[in-house]
């Protein structure tokens, strides 16, 4: 997942580029790029470290869910004030950050799923809970 997680990292660092040098007056238009380098830096140190890999990518996936709401709320937060969303570019970033964000946390959501099952079959004890 450390790989995929920079992927995800690398795009989002392009759209925020792709943006910025359609409206350098604009450096929220970078927003997408932040986001991606945090990916980045999270799955680059899940990739060094076995025994952090763990929780860098819990930290990644917040990161995405994050980036997910707030694309996605300011899609609908614009729609809700314009009555419409007109496609510009600012449309389509918030668009590609909301796709590339939700995917990613969807992926990452599945390879949680599946590594509890891996642990699970391969009979390892669950982790110690405290008592009731």
């Amino acid at each position: 997942m450390s790989v995929v997680t920079i992927g995800f990292g690398l795009a989002l660092m392009a759209l925020g580029a792709i943006g910025y040098l359609h409206n350098p007056d604009a450096p929220t238009a970078l927003i997408p790029g932040y986001f991606g380098i945090g990916l980045c830096v999270l799955g680059f140190i899940g990739l060094c470290s076995d025994g952090l890999r763990k929780h860098v990518m819990h930290a990644a996936v917040l990161v995405s869910l994050i980036g997910f709401l707030m694309a996605a709320g300011r899609l609908v937060a614009v729609a809700i004030s314009k009555g419409g969303l007109e496609a510009t570019v600012a449309f389509w970033a918030l668009l590609c950050m909301t796709l590339l964000c939700g995917a990613h946390v969807a992926l990452c959501v599945k390879s949680f799923i599946d590594a509890r099952r891996r642990r699970k079959q391969a009979g390892s004890p669950p982790t110690a809970q405290l008592p009731t």
